[in-house]
């Protein structure tokens, strides 16, 4: 088994309160799950308004697999113009890694 993980870090735009930052964050976070079958939760940044860090899991059979999840998360988050994307941080692991 393949575990894959991504985090976003974002910057946010016209955003002046955390329950904005919210209402910024959960449909990015809805679509994500939607689209990738994968766990996403907001991972960072909690109390900074103009700021956010969402992380994606993902268990796969095989590592190309995990990785073209990655991949169509990364361009869905990338695509989204109310916030710039800093980086994307990936991780990826065999169950039976040491």
């Amino acid at each position: 088994m393949w575990i894959a993980w991504i985090e976003f870090d974002l910057l946010l735009g016209d955003v002046h309160s955390l329950k904005q930052k919210r209402s910024v964050l959960r449909p990015v976070m809805a679509e994500l799950r939607r689209a990738t079958e994968a766990s996403v939760a907001e991972v960072g940044e909690h109390d900074l308004h103009r700021r956010g860090v969402i992380g994606l899991g993902v268990a796969a059979g095989d590592a190309g697999h995990a990785n073209d999840v990655l991949d169509r998360a990364e361009r869905l988050v990338a695509a989204h113009p109310e916030f710039t994307l800093l980086s994307a941080r990936r991780g990826l692991r065999r169950s039976d890694d040491d």
